[in-house]
């Protein structure tokens, strides 16, 4: 098995999330960090200017992702030259955070 074909099955495998509902019940930073520990980059929207430890998330939208194909060269051996598969080449999702407490 080829090594980019691997990687595009983790790639895929990590594109389980988090429940929509999970949030609710993290802080802040544990929302963010886990976005982030999925590979996503987060964007960040706030009311006011509390620290972070004070914030409470208000909503969680627009996870993305981007993917590109590309296309591997085979060996051979399977009777194919080459085979097209799909990578993420990025994923952002955006936070609302309410920090006016």
């Amino acid at each position: 098995m080829r090594p980019i074909i691997v990687v595009a099955g983790l790639l895929t495998a990590a594109l389980v999330v988090s429940p929509p509902w999970a949030w609710a019940e993290q802080t802040a930073a544990e929302t963010i960090a886990s976005w982030q520990a999925q590979g996503y980059t987060v964007n960040l929207d706030r009311i006011g200017s509390a620290p972070l430890d004070r914030c409470v998330v208000t909503g969680v939208r627009n996870p993305q992702r981007v993917t590109r194909w590309i296309r591997v060269e085979d060996d051979g051996w399977n009777g194919h030259d080459s085979e097209l598969v799909e990578v993420v080449v990025s994923r952002s999702v955006s936070v609302s955070l309410d920090c006016a407490h």
